[in-house]
């Protein structure tokens, strides 16, 4: 009788293989500090978010209004 590996098995030894030259996965963290980029584009961003105000409900929910009064 032929008894063939699942294709998943065969995937995860392949993967081990290649995991013993390459290492394992890089794993972040989440505790470390968020760094902002403070480019031009993010300058653009701010100067175009500036014409706008922030309304909210009573119900939590929010939207933007012009500041021209529009």
């Amino acid at each position: 009788m032929n008894r063939r590996t699942s294709l998943s098995a065969r995937f995860m030894k392949v993967t081990g293989t290649l995991r013993m030259f390459f290492g394992p996965a890089q794993q972040g963290s989440t505790a470390g500090p968020v760094v902002y980029l403070d480019d031009d584009a993010q300058r653009t961003r701010q100067e175009q978010l500036q014409q706008w105000t922030v309304v909210r409900n009573a119900d939590g929910s929010t939207y933007l209004t012009s500041k021209d009064g529009e």
